[in-house]
């Protein structure tokens, strides 16, 4: 049997992870298998997508920014919950015959519970951003019943643009989670635009990023006393789950 291929499609991947975790996993569980990066900064045909996949022989494949919901449309099948989403990240090919799924589900979920009090229900939260990710958080939290408002540049994307932001949204909304790449490397320095003045010791700041470990938004949640969180622990159980996929295939994860 000829040695399976996966990979991550998305632009930029200077900052990735998930090479190092696929090939270490691969060793540790003596699978014979490959993972490649594909940083492609302008995918936008069928044609393009299913030209690498044939030609790299994949067996599966990572999706990553900014491609999360256009590769939907690229796609033969998609699991009923990215489906609800309106994300994928996770490509599973038997076949000649591509299938999505959404990791950032079960990742964002059991990362956020093992982050939040116990007592959550009585949490809201403030979503920034707008794209896939936000997308996977927003399904999150509807499953958790925990209220939460949209916000983005402007309000086309979400409920409220970030200059709408004012001291009561900040008092109503405990949990504040980033789901933008504001604050990724190599950009550590930028800062999402938000009255940070108006962070007490009772928030939860959660950000999806996670390279560097503390980004730029926690350090100013927690310059205000808030308890904060990276994407790590999310990045682990998201990729597990995305393992669990690609080697799997009789009985897939449930990914959420």
């Amino acid at each position: 049997m000829s040695a399976k291929k996966y990979g991550l499609i998305g632009h930029p991947l200077s900052h990735s992870w998930s090479k190092q975790f696929f090939t270490q996993k691969f060793k540790t569980e003596n699978i014979d298998a490959s993972y490649r990066l594909f940083d492609i900064e302008r995918l936008h045909r069928k044609e393009q997508f299913l030209s690498l996949i044939h030609q790299e022989s994949l067996d599966g494949l990572n999706v990553t920014l900014p491609y999360k919901e256009k590769v939907m449309d690229w796609l033969d099948e998609i699991d009923e919950k990215a489906k609800k989403v309106g994300a994928v990240n996770c490509i599973v090919i038997r076949e000649a015959k591509t299938k999505g799924y959404n990791t950032d589900i079960i990742g964002f979920s059991q990362s956020l519970l093992d982050f939040i009090p116990h007592d959550y229900h009585s949490m809201k939260a403030l979503v920034f951003g707008s794209g896939g990710a936000a997308k996977a958080v927003i399904f999150v939290l509807q499953q958790l019943h925990i209220a939460y408002t949209q916000v983005s540049r402007n309000e086309v994307f979400g409920e409220l643009s970030y200059a709408d932001l004012r001291e009561e949204h900040f008092k109503q909304h405990q949990l504040l989670i980033n789901t933008t790449p504001v604050g990724m490397f190599p950009h550590i320095d930028e800062l999402l635009p938000l009255p940070y003045h108006y962070v007490k010791p009772y928030h939860y700041a959660f950000d999806l990023v996670y390279n560097p470990e503390k980004t730029s938004f926690l350090k100013a949640c927690e310059a205000h006393g808030a308890h904060g969180q990276n994407g790590y622990p999310m990045l682990i159980l998201q990729a597990e789950a995305a393992y669990s996929l690609f080697t799997n295939p009789e009985s897939p994860a449930n990914p959420g």
